[in-house]
């Protein structure tokens, strides 16, 4: 497979296009030469440019763009994977493998047991270094699109951001908590379709280290989340989402467009 790059700019047919310092380091240590092939996206459609290095120097290289190609590599579905921040710098492994599985936006959060408590500037700088590692995950997995990773917020704050959902609209847009409560159902059980066609977004809600507080998880369940249950194990705050989503496209392989 020819080497992958994100530039977040816009791409052109036939169009002659420098690539920024860090993609052109990335092409030197590739030890690739003039001739030989790239594939370039933009990280917000479901387009890829094959290209063609023109020329290299010392510390800039230039390609010229082919044909877009359509690609679909997708989930049918659009997950949103909210999960309390884990400890121990186990949130970049946990990006990389999300965007590898398939999720569609990430929203890190901070939550009543967080050990990691982000604000301000160090909020924005994580959020940019996560944006960073979601854009080399795309290069290396072959998506088109590059899953937004959004500002830390608190969980409170959040939850009050996104309202809560009529029932008459899960059909289309379903949100599942992992909970090890009494009533939380395999995901199996909450079913992926529905009279009104399979869910077009769905959002799963993991706490950090220690799991959500009951209060916590009460407000999840008002602004109507479906409790989900993993089974008897306790997995890592980073493992039970990806679990889960992985299980998810799995499913979603069979179950009609």
């Amino acid at each position: 497979m020819p080497a992958r790059i994100h530039l977040r700019a816009p791409l052109v047919e036939g169009a002659t296009v420098e690539l920024p310092p860090a993609e052109s380091r990335h092409v030197q240590v590739l030890r690739l030469q003039p001739g030989d092939g790239l594939v370039l996206f933009d990280g917000e459609g479901e387009l890829e440019w094959p290209a063609e290095i023109v020329r290299i120097e010392r510390s800039r290289v230039i390609v010229r763009l082919g044909v877009a190609q359509p690609v679909d590599r997708e989930m049918a579905v659009r997950v949103t994977l909210a999960i309390g921040i884990p400890a121990n710098e186990r949130m970049d492994g946990f990006v990389e493998k999300a965007v590898e599985l398939g999720a569609g936006a990430i929203q890190p959060l901070i939550c009543a047991r967080s050990v990691v408590r982000l604000s301000g500037d160090r909020a924005e700088a994580r959020r940019r270094h996560w944006s960073a590692v979601a854009s080399s995950a795309s290069e290396q997995c072959g998506r088109t699109r590059v899953p937004d990773v959004a500002m830390p917020l608190r969980l409170d704050a959040w939850l009050q951001g996104i309202g809560g959902v009529e029932p008459a609209s899960k059909a289309h847009y379903r949100r599942w908590l992992l909970s090890f409560a009494r009533d939380a159902l395999p995901p199996a059980a909450h079913g992926l379709e529905h009279t009104g066609g399979r869910p077009n977004e769905l959002v799963i809600l993991s706490g950090p280290e220690g799991g959500l507080a009951p209060d916590e998880e009460a407000a999840a369940l008002a602004q109507g989340f479906d409790p989900v249950s993993l089974g008897a194990r306790v997995l890592r705050a980073d493992t039970a989402p990806l679990a889960l989503l992985a299980w998810l496209g799995i499913a979603l392989l069979g179950s009609g467009p």
